[in-house]
């Protein structure tokens, strides 16, 4: 007797230094992913140590990346439209070194350089100039712009997502999120209502024989490949939203949730219909017996009976849609535009981390915002699962 409680008792242990194990490393990947998302504020959108000087008559003291980059791309030439004098902006890099200095001026170690590049910013009073802070004049005679830093509002207001733009990168992630909830709110209202129609037939229409038919085939489904659904919609979906809308791109976030629609259909299908097939006999036969049909027992007894099932397969299929990533990588177009209609390209938060992580230097700015992405998208995840959650028990409460 004392054996077999010492064994239930190991048992027990066993269990709950499991669960702990398990709660322990969900925390820690939450806490690991905020932690280096939120490393990103109060960064600079500078990278690789840049600074910006300009002369010290200039009466610009701020700039943000917006304009930084209006700037380099020839849309602001003019310091007027900065706030400053009505004088053209000559732009330096140090790119542009060999236009004003040779190679016995900055030495062969670029050692005088420093003392070179103060010199032209100082005689230029119309010049800014971009280079790393190694080559600071220790007796800098221009001044260093101050950049605008990398903050909440700017980044999840912004409508600009260029990680990767010189010198200063543009994080604006706007049209990554609508572009997400766009493609995933029009995948489940496709996927749903079928879903949970094919649920309602296989539980309560179809016979026997059918089921054991159709059950593997559904469960099938959720085992292929995402890339192979990514295919299919590149080669049917795609092509035919073209021709239909006659649209110079097929690739559009219909595309997009039409694909993921497919892909959470089987889960939605086989959650629902155990949720279904759960309902007790004995409630289906006193309907029945008060002189309802068969359709009105599905819609008044089983359907609300089954309630918490169905949400949990909502909560799923959302789950699976929202995170998906290389099948809408293929078919939305991956243009981070924000998002204007459903036939128009789009970019999704997890397509974006997909497709850039592996490029992006660890540690960098770049990096950082995808980490930010991966926060924004667990948050979003969560207030979907608690707002299911708490209709389902606001309905439990009315009945």
């Amino acid at each position: 007797m004392r054996i077999k409680r010492l064994i239930e008792k190991i048992i027990e242990g066993a269990l709950m230094i499991s669960s702990s194990i398990s709660t322990l490393a969900v925390l820690l990947i939450v806490v690991f992913l905020f932690r280096e998302g939120f490393s990103l504020f109060n960064t600079s959108p500078l990278e690789n140590h840049n600074v910006i000087v300009v002369n010290k008559s200039n009466p610009v003291n701020n700039l943000n990346a917006s304009q930084i980059k209006a700037i380099f791309d020839q849309e602001i030439t003019n310091w007027k439209d900065l706030g400053g004098k009505d004088d053209s902006i000559i732009l330096f890099t140090i790119n542009d070194l060999s236009n004003y200095f040779s190679d016995e001026e900055v030495g062969a170690e670029f050692e005088f350089l420093p003392e070179k590049l103060n010199t032209l910013v100082d005689s230029n009073p119309t010049m800014l100039a971009v280079y790393t802070d190694k080559y600071l004049s220790k007796n800098l005679r221009g001044k260093i712009i101050d950049v605008d830093k990398n903050n909440i509002p700017d980044f999840i207001g912004g409508t600009q997502w260029f990680p990767t733009a010189e010198p200063a990168v543009l994080l604006g992630v706007a049209p990554l999120i609508l572009g997400t909830l766009l493609v995933s709110f029009f995948a489940i209202l496709f996927a749903l209502p079928i879903g949970l129609a094919t649920a309602i037939y296989m539980a309560e229409v179809a016979d026997e024989r059918l089921r054991k038919i159709l059950k593997p085939i559904i469960e099938l489904l959720a085992g292929i490949p995402s890339v192979v659904y990514g295919f299919f919609g590149l080669i049917v979906i795609v092509p035919m939203i073209h021709d239909v809308f006659h649209l110079p791109v097929g690739e559009t976030a219909l595309a997009g949730s039409i694909v993921l629609g497919i892909m959470a259909l089987p889960t939605i299908i086989t959650v629902s219909e155990d949720a279904i097939r759960n309902t007790p006999r004995s409630m289906k036969e006193a309907s029945l017996a008060l002189g309802a049909n068969k359709w009105q027992t599905i819609y008044r007894v089983v359907i609300p009976y089954s309630m918490s099932g169905i949400s949990a397969a909502a909560i799923l299929g959302i789950g699976r849609a929202i995170g998906e990533t290389m099948a809408v990588l293929m078919v939305t177009g991956n243009a981070a535009v924000m998002p204007r209609s459903l036939l128009q390209p789009v970019r999704t938060i997890p397509a974006t981390i997909a497709a850039e992580l592996g490029e992006a230097p660890a540690g960098g700015v770049h990096y950082q915002a995808l980490f930010a992405l991966g926060c924004i998208l667990f948050l979003i995840t969560m207030a979907i699962n608690i707002w299911v959650q708490s209709i389902s028990a606001r309905r439990k409460m009315n009945k």
